[in-house]
């Protein structure tokens, strides 16, 4: 198979789309874990797009180079008949062209935004940017709020400080990355703790929602943190490649500076680093010359090294959205790549709410325990989950059973369901192992737990029926009748005597036979369980 050939969920993001665009709403939205190969589904969609196009083109838009140069690179290989220009800086290619891929910087120049014409839809990469003011100029200018369709591909639909519903109308395709990992598209992850003494993140303030760069950069520094960092990475991830994310230039810096006092080799790369500078590095990661990238931020997004297979979060934060986009760093499938190892930079935090791996899908899946693969975890819920819903199941089929019987069945606090018939008299069913069929038993004062001959294991109803026909043969009927005449009287004193003398709780009011279902629970749940070991031997 090609490698741009659409995967079943590109397909899908597609569809939804195109399925999208011919209802009311233009502006829509993908949501692709990283690693999900979102440029490899625009690509495709231009693709198919192109003949409902005619003569008007698609418009890329991206905010940073790599981006830029990925998606061009990306739809040349996937559509080698289409023609694509550039628009960046002193690049001005979108003349007799079919697809302009551009950056936003330059877009927000009116002259040269205004000099791109004929375009019939637009897509938007790292799409979570765009409730900043100079896309929605941008897009305005092109026909977003005109009817013009346009798709938005991110994979994190967060931001905040807001206004992302005032830009994409819809969200028509999710993908969670537990999904990406289940089926085979991403490699599966683990998460260890690195403590760091004297790491005081309560003494960190917030801004838009996350911690502040400057300040958890300082107290990252005040604590030593590079130091543990690095002696953590040599015990736990020593034969790893691995990117280090940190929340400013100073500590991706000491960091670097750490990690090759420890004897791992080690590069910084930051925003403003000079391009060959930052090529240089990135070139080096690749070849191996360098094991670990200390980065500020900027890898978040665009980067693209599959053989990544350790990320440290030296930047805690409290957003999901940034946890997924730093961790997804680390998810794609390389040869010999086994799975990803995040080490999750800790402090003291008791304010502070901060992403974990358990952040990394939406799905309900419980505690990670630490160095355990996300994967297997979230499979061991979903069984326990299953397995709870089939005990859920059997109880709404008992309780609906037992709720149509017209016999007295009382349940211990154990959950034994029985039919009292004396003081010294009862029956009671026994689960079989798996709950699917059930015994009957009898108990008396003088003979203890007794089972029938034959004893066959019989379906609910059945050992209900049987139970049933027992009781009315050893105990008058209006004894086991639920809705015998006697049981609509008051209670008696003897019988409220005797439950203050148990410490039995009576409701107000209560007739004859609550009051008797209430000694009788108390007095079974108290027979069996003292035969709690015997109960087993004899069924």
């Amino acid at each position: 198979m090609n490698a741009f050939t659409p995967r079943p969920y590109q397909t899908a993001a597609i569809q939804a789309l195109t399925a999208g665009w011919a209802g009311p709403n233009n502006r829509l939205a993908i949501v692709l874990p990283t690693g999900a190969g979102k440029t490899v589904v625009f690509a495709n969609l231009i693709a198919q797009m192109r003949g409902q196009l005619g003569r008007k083109r698609a418009l890329v838009i991206a905010h940073r180079e790599e981006l830029i140069e990925q998606a061009a690179a990306k739809i040349r290989a996937v559509c080698p008949d289409l023609k694509v220009g550039i628009v960046k800086a002193e690049r001005n290619h979108h003349r007799f062209v079919d697809v302009v891929v551009a950056s936003v910087q330059t877009l927000a120049v009116k002259r040269r935004r205004e000099a791109i014409q004929d375009i019939g839809m637009v897509i938007v990469d790292e799409c979570h940017h765009a409730a900043a003011a100079t896309y929605r100029t941008v897009l305005a200018h092109f026909g977003a709020w005109r009817g013009v369709p346009v798709a938005g591909f991110t994979a994190t639909m967060t931001r905040t400080d807001g206004g992302l519903a005032e830009v994409w109308q819809d969200v028509v395709y999710t993908l969670d990355i537990l999904d990406m990992i289940s089926d085979g598209y991403l490699c599966d992850v683990r998460g260890k703790r690195v403590t760091v003494a004297g790491l005081d993140l309560d003494s960190v303030k917030t801004r838009g929602g996350d911690l502040q760069d400057g300040q958890l950069g300082q107290a990252l520094d005040d604590s030593g943190a590079a130091a543990t960092i690095a002696a953590a990475y040599t015990q736990h991830a020593a034969d790893r490649p691995g990117v280090v994310f940190t929340p400013t230039v100073a500590t991706a810096q000491s960091m670097a500076a750490a990690f090759t006092d420890a004897g791992v080799s080690a590069a910084a790369i930051w925003g403003d680093m000079p391009r060959e500078q930052r090529a240089q590095e990135l070139a080096r990661y690749k070849s191996g010359a360098v094991q670990v990238l200390t980065n500020c931020m900027v890898l978040t997004e665009g980067f693209d090294a599959p053989w990544t297979s350790c990320v440290v979060i030296a930047r805690p934060t409290k957003s999901p959205g940034l946890y997924c986009q730093m961790v997804g760093r680390g998810l794609r499938l390389h040869e010999g790549k086994r799975d990803a190892l995040v080490l999750d930079v800790m402090g003291a935090s008791t304010r502070h709410k901060l992403a974990s791996i358990v952040d990394l899908t939406d799905q309900e899946i419980g505690d990670v325990p630490e160095d355990r693969p996300l994967r297997e975890v979230a499979e061991e819920h979903k069984a326990e989950e299953a397995r709870r819903l089939v005990v859920q199941q059997l109880h709404m089929e008992e309780f609906s059973l037992f709720g149509q019987s017209t016999t007295t069945w009382l349940r211990t606090e154990a959950g034994t369901w029985f039919i009292p018939l004396r003081q010294e008299l009862f029956l009671f069913l026994v689960r079989d192992p798996g709950g699917k069929t059930f015994r009957v038993r009898r108990w008396d004062a003088s003979e203890g737990v007794r089972p029938p001959n034959p004893d066959p294991a019989l379906p609910l109803a059945d050992a209900m029926q049987w139970a049933e026909r027992a009781g009315r043969a050893l105990a008058p009927a209006a004894f086991v009748a639920k809705h015998a005449t006697w049981r609509a009287r008051p209670a008696t004193a003897r019988q409220l005597g005797y439950c203050r003398s148990r410490g039995i709780e009576v409701p107000r009011g209560a007739t004859t036979g609550e009051v008797g279902d209430l000694q009788a629970v108390h007095r079974v749940t108290a027979v069996l369980a003292r035969l709690a070991t015997a109960v087993p031997a004899a069924a």
